[in-house]
C-alpha cells in the first residue's frame, strides 16, 4: 500500500518549504517521529536516479606541429590537423552531444 495523498503533499510541501523537518512538523502540527517515516517510505518508493555525468576543466598543451587525437572508450578515435581552434572543437563537442 502506497503513502496517502495526505503525506505525500505534506512530504512535498516541507521539501519547498527550505525549513527543517522539526519546524515544518511543529507548524503542520504533525507528529516529527511520523513524518519521519513517511518520508523513508516516500523516498523508497522513489526512482533513484543517477547523478549526472560531471565535466572536468581540461587543459590540452600539444606541439603546434602534432595532430589532436581523441579517444573513446570503444575504441573510436578523431584525429584533428595541429591548429584547430578551441571554437571549432566546442562547437563539434555541442553537436556530438
Amino acid at each position: 500500500m502506497g503513502l496517502s495523498k495526505k503525506w505525500i503533499g505534506h512530504i512535498e510541501a516541507w521539501q519547498a518549504s527550505g525549513l527543517p523537518q522539526a519546524d515544518y512538523c511543529r507548524q503542520q502540527q504533525l507528529n516529527a517521529k511520523t513524518f519521519a517515516a513517511r518520508l523513508c517510505e516516500y523516498r523508497r518508493g522513489q526512482p533513484v536516479l543517477p547523478p549526472p555525468p560531471a565535466f572536468i576543466p581540461v587543459q590540452v598543451q600539444v606541439p603546434a606541429s602534432e595532430p589532436f587525437v581523441l579517444r573513446h572508450a570503444g575504441g573510436h578515435s578523431l584525429e584533428l590537423p595541429p591548429g584547430v581552434s578551441a571554437a571549432w572543437l566546442a562547437e563539434l563537442w555541442r553537436c556530438l552531444g
